[in-house]
C-alpha cells in the first residue's frame, strides 16, 4: 500500500524526532517486538500496535539485581509500581500498580490479574496472590499490561501480569548459584536446560532461609520447577510441574511508640504463614497452516495454607475476666482446575485470538482460636482449648468466553477491539452451622466487558495511543462471608452471616505517547483515569478484625514519564509516576481510632460515635502520589558490571484515616467522649539507594553482590490506625482498657543489608 503525504501536523512533529523520513523508517524498521495480548501463547502483536503502555523485564534484567522474587522485581525495576511492606517479610509484600494491588494478604482488596504460562495464579479464596509460589528462577520473561483489558479475565481491574517460564529450547545450559549475608539469609538456586531439536527439558530449585531482621521473623521456602517440551515444524508443547515449601513469619505493623524504642519491635507474635502448592498445567500450541494456530491449556494447583497469629483477644475490652491474648489458626486447601482453548488468527489486517476457558476451584476452610495471656515477649502463652470457630466448604466456578482483534485500519493506525462475558457461580456451605442464619450462600455473577482502543504511528519515531476498556471483580468467599458490620471477622478470617456484596465494576480511559531518539533512547508519557463502581473495601474494627463492604466509587487517575537509553557501556532508565487515588463517593466509615470519630453529624444520626466521614476526593490510604525510579548499569569493562537503582516514593495516608483528617491530640466528639490520639495519621516520603555489582572471573565463574538500602534509611511502607494495650515501654500489657493509647501503627522498612555470592554457568548457558 502507497504511504500517504503526511499530515501537517506530522510534518510540524518531525522536526523534533527525525532528520529525514527515509532515514528514520529504516532504522526503525530494524526490530519489531512482539508481546502477548491475552493470557495464553498466540500469535503475539507488535508493541506499538496495542493502545497501552505495557511494560517488560527478560530473565537478564531479572537476574542483574538478584531480586528474591517478582514483587521485588516489580518495586525496583517497573514505573507506576509502588509496595506496602504490611507483613515486613520479602515475601509477603503488597504490590500496587496505578493504585490497584495484588496481595498474600487476606483483606486487602485486589485488582490485579496475576498468570504464569496463562494460568491464573490468583487463589480462589480471596484472590490472593502468594509471591513465594511463583518459581523464581524458572521466569524467563514477564509482561505487565495496563488497565481494565477484559482478555486477561476477572481481577484485571489495573492491570494484568503476565510469566512466561524458561524451557530446554530456549535457555539450554545449567546454573548453580550461592548466596549469603546479612539477616543469616541463604540462598541456593540451581537451573539446567537442554534439547535434542525435538525434546527438551527444563528444571530449576531455590531454596531461601534467613532468620529476618526483626524478632521472630524466620522464613524458608523452597521452590522446585520442571518442564518437559516437544517441538517440530507444526506444534509445541509443554508440560510443567511445580512444588512449592514455605514458612513465612511477618510480624506486621507496629506501633511507632515500640518501634521508636528498637527497630527490630514488633507489636506480637507469631504471625506464620505455611503454604504448600502442588501444580501440573500442560500447555499446546499447533500450526493449522501458516497464519493460523490453535493454543490450549489445562492445568491443576493444589495449595494449602495454614495461617498461626498471636493476637489481642478482642473481647477483652468489653469483658475483663476475659484472657488478654489468643492464638488464632487456619487451614486452608483449595484445589484449582482449569482449560482453555484459543484459536489465533494472523494475516495482513488482523491478529486476532478467540478463546473460552473454564475453572472450577473447590475450597475448604477451618478457624479454631486458642485463648491465652499475652506474656512479657508479646506472645501468647498459658494456652486454654482450642474451640474451633468456623468450618467452611465452597466452590467458585467461572465459564468466560472471548474476542480479541487487532485491526490494520492503515499502515499507521491500528485498532483493538475486544470483549470477554464471564459467567460465574460462588457456593459457601457452613459445615460449623448447617442451620440459617449461616454462611451458606449460592450467588451468580454474570457481566460482558468491552474494550476498544487506537495506535497510531504519528511519524516512524513517534506514536500515539488511546483507549477504554472494562474488567471485572467478583466476590470471593472470604468476602461474601465477612461483610456484616455488627459481626466483624477476626483477620485471617473469621466468618458470620453477611449480606449479599456486588461485582467490582472498573472502566478505565487512557491516552499517551511514545517514541525514541536514536537506537539508544526510548521515552514514554501517558494519563490514565479508571474509576471503580462498588469497589469491595475491608474496613478495619481493631487490629484484628474488621469486615469487607461495597463502596459506591472509586478512582485512580495519573501520569506516567519514562525515559532509558544507553551511553557507551551505560545503560540507565528513569521512570516517575503521579498517581492520585481518591473516593468517589460519601459514606461513614467505621473508623475508632481516628481523631474525627463521632464529629460528622451524618455519622453520628444513628447514635454511632465510632464513625467518620468519607467524602468525594478524599485520598484513598496505602498509596503514596509520586514516586520516582532511577536505575543505572555500568559495564566497567570486559569483565566488571556495576549498577545501582533509587526508588523514592512521596507521603501516604494511613489505613483507618481515610478521611485524610485524622490529628493528634485530645479530642471531644458531639457525644460528649473526650479521648486522646498519637501519631500523625499518614507517614512520610522516603528514598533508598542500593547497588549491585557482578565480577566475571573467567571458565564459567561469576562473582556477585549486592547491597540494599545504603545509607540504612530509617522508614516506612504501610500504616494504619490501631489500639496499642502495652504500657508505654512496651514490656507488659496494660489491664485497664481505659489507658489503652490510639496509635499510628506502621510497617517498618528493612535496614541497610549486604549479600554476596558465587555463580557457576556451564553447558553453553
Amino acid at each position: 500500500m502507497k504511504r500517504r503525504s503526511p499530515s501537517l501536523i506530522a510534518l510540524a512533529l518531525s522536526a523534533l524526532f527525525s532528520n529525514s523520513w527515509a532515514a528514520d523508517a529504516a532504522i526503525v524498521a530494524d526490530t519489531v517486538e512482539v508481546v502477548g495480548s491475552t493470557p495464553m501463547a498466540g500469535i503475539g502483536v507488535p508493541r506499538l500496535h496495542l493502545p497501552a503502555n505495557v511494560q517488560s523485564i527478560d530473565d537478564r534484567a531479572l537476574e542483574d539485581i538478584e531480586s528474591l522474587n517478582m514483587a521485588e522485581q516489580m518495586a525496583r525495576r517497573i514505573g507506576s509500581v509502588t509496595v506496602n511492606e504490611v507483613q515486613g517479610n520479602p515475601y509477603q509484600a503488597d504490590v500496587n500498580y496505578r493504585g490497584f494491588t495484588a496481595s498474600p494478604l487476606l483483606g486487602v482488596a485486589q485488582g490485579l490479574s496475576v498468570y504464569v504460562d496463562g494460568v491464573r495464579v490468583n487463589e480462589p479464596f480471596g484472590d490472593t496472590v502468594n509471591w513465594d509460589l511463583i518459581p523464581n528462577t524458572a521466569i524467563a520473561a514477564v509482561d505487565l499490561i495496563p488497565g481494565s483489558n477484559p482478555a486477561f479475565g476477572l481481577n484485571t481491574l489495573g492491570g494484568a501480569l503476565a510469566m512466561r517460564t524458561k524451557s530446554g529450547f530456549s535457555h539450554p545450559g545449567g546454573k548453580l548459584e550461592l548466596s549469603g549475608g546479612s539477616f543469616a539469609r541463604h540462598k541456593t538456586e540451581f537451573e539446567y536446560g537442554a534439547n535434542n531439536g525435538t525434546l527438551g527439558a527444563y528444571v530449576a530449585g531455590d531454596w531461601f532461609r534467613e532468620d529476618g531482621w526483626r524478632d521472630y521473623s524466620p522464613s524458608d521456602v523452597k521452590q522446585l520447577f520442571g518442564k518437559l517440551s516437544f517441538r517440530n515444524a507444526s506444534t509445541e508443547a509443554d508440560l510443567t510441574l511445580s512444588a512449592v515449601r514455605s514458612s513465612l513469619v511477618g510480624n506486621g505493623l507496629v506501633p511507632q511508640s515500640l518501634l521508636a524504642q528498637r527497630n527490630e519491635n514488633i507489636f506480637t507474635h507469631p504471625d506464620q504463614t505455611r503454604n504448600t502448592s502442588n501444580q501440573i498445567a500442560f500447555n499446546g500450541k499447533h500450526w493449522l497452516s501458516d497464519n493460523s494456530n490453535l493454543s490450549a491449556s489445562l492445568y491443576h494447583r493444589t495449595t494449602t495454607t495454614r495461617t498461626l497469629n498471636g493476637d489481642m483477644n478482642d473481647e477483652f475490652e468489653d469483658d475483663p475476666t476475659q484472657e488478654t491474648g489468643a492464638l488464632n489458626r487456619t487451614r486452608t486447601r483449595q484445589q484449582s482446575s482449569g482449560l482453555g482453548l484459543q484459536w489465533n488468527l494472523s494475516t495482513a489486517r488482523h491478529q486476532l485470538a478467540l478463546g473460552a476457558s473454564y475453572d472450577h476451584a473447590r475450597v475448604k476452610f477451618l478457624q479454631t482460636e486458642q485463648q491465652g495471656d499475652i506474656d512479657g515477649t508479646r506472645g501468647v502463652s498459658n494456652l486454654q482449648a482450642e474451640t474451633e470457630e468456623n468450618r467452611l466448604r465452597g466452590t467458585t466456578t467461572t465459564a468466560s468466553l472471548y474476542l480479541t482483534d487487532t485491526i490494520e485500519l492503515t499502515r499507521d493506525l491500528h485498532l483493538t477491539a475486544s470483549a470477554r462475558y464471564n459467567r460465574s457461580h460462588v457456593i459457601t456451605v457452613d459445615e460449623l452451622n448447617p442451620v440459617a442464619p449461616n454462611l451458606d450462600g449460592n450467588h451468580h455473577y454474570n457481566k460482558l466487558n468491552p474494550a476498544l482502543g487506537l495506535s497510531w504511528q504519528v511519524l516512524p519515531r513517534l506514536n500515539a495511543y488511546g483507549g477504554f476498556s472494562q474488567g471485572t471483580r467478583i466476590p470471593t468467599p472470604i468476602e461474601l462471608g465477612c461483610a456484616d458490620p455488627a459481626n466483624p471477622c477476626s483477620l485471617p478470617n473469621s466468618m458470620a452471616a453477611d449480606p449479599y456484596l456486588k461485582q467490582v465494576v472498573s472502566r478505565t480511559l487512557e491516552a499517551g505517547l511514545r517514541g525514541d531518539l536514536g537506537r539508544s533512547l526510548q521515552w514514554h508519557a501517558g494519563v490514565y483515569r479508571t474509576l471503580n463502581t462498588d469497589d469491595i473495601l475491608f474496613i478495619g474494627t481493631s487490629t484484628s478484625a474488621g469486615y469487607f463492604t461495597n463502596y459506591g466509587k472509586t478512582q485512580r487517575q495519573g501520569l506516567e514519564l519514562g525515559l532509558k537509553g544507553a551511553a557507551g557501556r551505560v545503560d540507565w532508565h528513569v521512570d516517575y509516576s503521579w498517581l492520585k487515588a481518591t473516593f468517589g463517593s460519601d459514606a461513614c466509615l467505621l473508623a475508632e481510632n481516628n481523631s474525627t470519630r463521632g464529629s460528622s453529624a451524618a455519622c453520628t444520626a444513628g447514635g454511632q460515635d465510632d464513625e467518620i466521614l468519607v467524602q468525594q476526593g478524599n485520598r484513598i490510604p496505602g498509596l503514596p502520589e509520586h514516586s520516582v525510579k532511577i536505575g543505572l548499569a555500568w559495564r566497567a569493562n570486559d569483565w566488571l558490571k556495576l549498577g545501582g537503582d533509587i526508588q523514592a516514593f512521596s507521603s501516604q495516608y494511613a489505613r483507618g484515616n481515610e478521611n485524610n483528617q485524622h490529628q493528634a491530640g485530645t479530642v471531644t466528639d458531639v457525644y460528649g467522649n473526650t479521648r486522646t490520639f498519637t501519631g500523625p495519621g499518614k507517614i512520610d516520603g522516603y528514598a533508598i539507594l542500593n547497588l549491585n555489582a557482578e565480577a566475571d572471573l573467567g571458565a564459567g565463574w561469576q562473582l556477585f553482590a549486592k547491597v540494599n538500602n545504603v545509607f540504612d534509611k530509617r522508614y516506612a511502607s504501610a500504616a494504619a490506625l490501631a489500639e496499642n494495650p502495652f504500657v508505654a515501654a512496651g514490656s507488659g500489657f496494660e489491664n485497664d482498657s481505659d489507658k489503652w493509647r490510639r496509635e499510628t501503627f506502621v510497617a517498618p522498612g528493612a535496614p541497610r543489608a549486604a549479600w554476596l555470592g558465587v555463580r557457576y554457568v556451564f553447558g553453553g548457558k
